[in-house]
């Protein structure tokens, strides 16, 4: 196997670097826009920068790698900025994944796309990966979109659809819930959590192993890849001040519309797994396993 990972200097590509290195018979070409992050923690991983929205760049580095798959995890994740930079998002979000279904097609390249939730419209959840979509942002339209154009693909394809992902990164300044609790509590803040989403959060290692599990088994289709407790984010506030033993009483409980955000949210999503687990062997770590695993890197990091 060759896998050729988009995205390698983001949270999930970080993710895969670090767990597809360790693996026997696997090739790795890391590739992102921007110098190589990883460069000094994983030496002998060979690097490429890549523009995905550049479509005769990755027709090339394509053609040069030759891998057996490809992980595409590189995107405009700021739902917020999607929304003001509608332009941006297409391009980034859907273009970039036309330009790598092509490549990918001609050179029967396996494609293992990632996408999101907030496809979903919010309204009902946990969804099994057969619900409806009726996505409630910008952000949510362009990664229906990109799922869209992997499905029309004439070569091997999975996506991964994943919620809310949380986990520590080298040299990586977007933070995640976990950690801007944990920090705002630390220095006494008072912080404001919504407690009218739901949500089943994702360790970013477990997304990287889902990834790995549908590559290594040449999966195709959907699947839904996140953590299996069902939380809102004041929920899992109060659990990170719990388990920090921080004063939790800094934290309030708050409806969305509380905040002036430019994109709207869908308010119940979540995922049911029974397919991940049944065809994939997939096993996410427990929300507490979680949390402590990313207090450890944390304070290794610091």
């Amino acid at each position: 196997m060759k896998i050729l990972i988009t995205g390698s200097n983001g949270l999930l590509g970080q993710k895969l670097v670090a767990l597809l290195s360790r693996q026997t018979g696997v090739a790795l070409v890391a590739t992102s826009r921007g110098p190589n992050k990883l460069a000094a923690l994983y030496p002998q991983v060979p690097f490429v920068p890549l523009d995905v929205t550049d479509a005769a760049q990755v027709m090339r580095v394509i053609e040069a790698e030759k891998p057996t798959h490809l992980i595409h995890t590189a995107a405009l994740t700021n739902v917020d900025e999607c929304e003001l930079h509608q332009a941006s998002c297409w391009s980034q979000n859907v273009t970039a994944v036309a330009h790598l279904v092509a490549a990918c097609e001609q050179h029967q390249v396996h494609l293992v796309h990632l996408s999101t939730d907030f496809i979903f419209s919010g309204e009902i959840g946990p969804l099994a990966e057969d619900a409806a979509p009726g996505p409630v942002n910008f952000y949510g339209e362009s990664k229906l979109a990109a799922e869209q154009l992997v499905r029309q693909s004439r070569g091997p394809w999975a996506i991964v659809r994943t919620v809310l992902v949380y986990g520590v990164a080298h040299d990586y300044s977007r933070t995640n819930l976990v950690l801007w609790v944990r920090n705002a509590l630390r220095k006494a803040q008072p912080i404001k959590v919504v407690d009218d989403q739901l949500r089943t959060p994702t360790l970013a290692e477990d997304l990287a192993q889902g990834c790995w599990l549908v590559a290594r088994q040449n999966a195709i289709g959907i699947y839904h890849i996140s953590g299996a407790e069902l939380r809102t984010p004041y929920q899992l506030a109060l659990q990170v001040a719990d388990y920090f033993q921080l004063n939790a009483n800094l934290i309030s409980r708050v409806n969305a519309d509380t905040f002036s955000q430019p994109a709207r949210r869908p308010l119940r999503t979540g995922f049911v797994l029974d397919k991940a687990v049944r065809e994939l062997g997939y096993r996410p770590h427990t929300l507490a396993e979680g949390i402590a695993l990313v207090a450890k890197q944390a304070e290794r990091d610091a």
